[in-house]
């Protein structure tokens, strides 16, 4: 899950590829993938530009959801806002979720962490479960700021819909837990990624992530000159 060529990258990147398989397109659109070129890290999450809100606060209100509390080392901003559509604000909600999940089970060095599998299946959930496992072997995760932006949504109507947003993950690091020691890497191009999710409405009534494609140096993730 890291920006650029490291030790855990080179580790974790067949496991990676499984969770970002590299291309998107603007629109939502999953048709056309490649292979990621430099898959390695994955995203964290809060809403409106605030850090990390306590479950309670961010958090959509439903009953049996996991407890996500991150380090206070990691933040999150969204820079999206609310759409007004319940369903597509639904989905914005329960894919920052799903973001953090998989941040807390690295920290939490479990593979086969209940948060993340609350919000992720099938694929996805696979995908995620061998990214993670590349962390827990190296006893590492991850640290620093990211931001969200950008975001497309979508919902159809046989309860399932898609998100495509971008990542920033400039401020974003590896972190070894045996000595605590930050992998800190200079911002490049693939420093910015943009994601494609595939989400579909389960009985509880969650949006959870099925697929998820990414596209790492994404132009239009790309800050303005």
């Amino acid at each position: 899950m890291n920006r650029r060529p490291t030790l855990l990258a080179a580790l974790a990147l067949t496991a990676t590829a499984a969770l970002t398989l590299s291309a998107c397109g603007g629109s939502g659109s999953d048709e056309g993938s490649t292979k990621d070129k430099d898959s390695d890290k994955i995203a964290g999450a809060d809403t409106s530009g605030e850090k990390s809100a306590p479950p309670s606060e961010s958090a959509p209100a439903t009953e049996g959801r996991p407890k996500i509390e991150l380090p206070p080392d990691l933040s999150y901003t969204f820079d999206w806002s609310k759409t007004g559509d319940k369903e597509k604000d639904a989905i914005l909600a329960d894919s920052e979720q799903s973001i953090k999940a998989v941040h807390l089970a690295m920290a939490n060095q479990d593979a086969l962490d209940a948060a993340y599998l609350y919000y992720h299946e099938g694929e996805a959930a696979a995908g995620a479960e061998k990214f993670i496992q590349a962390y827990v072997k190296e006893e590492a995760r991850v640290t620093g700021a990211y931001r969200y932006y950008k975001a497309s949504v979508n919902v159809s109507d046989d309860n399932s819909g898609s998100l495509v947003y971008c990542e920033d993950q400039g401020k974003a690091y590896d972190m070894f837990l045996k000595d605590e020691k930050v992998n800190k890497t200079p911002v490049t191009k693939n420093s910015y990624v943009l994601y494609n999710t595939r989400l579909q409405k389960n009985d509880k009534g969650v949006w959870v992530v099925t697929k998820l494609l990414s596209q790492r140096g994404s132009d239009r993730c790309q800050p303005s000159a």
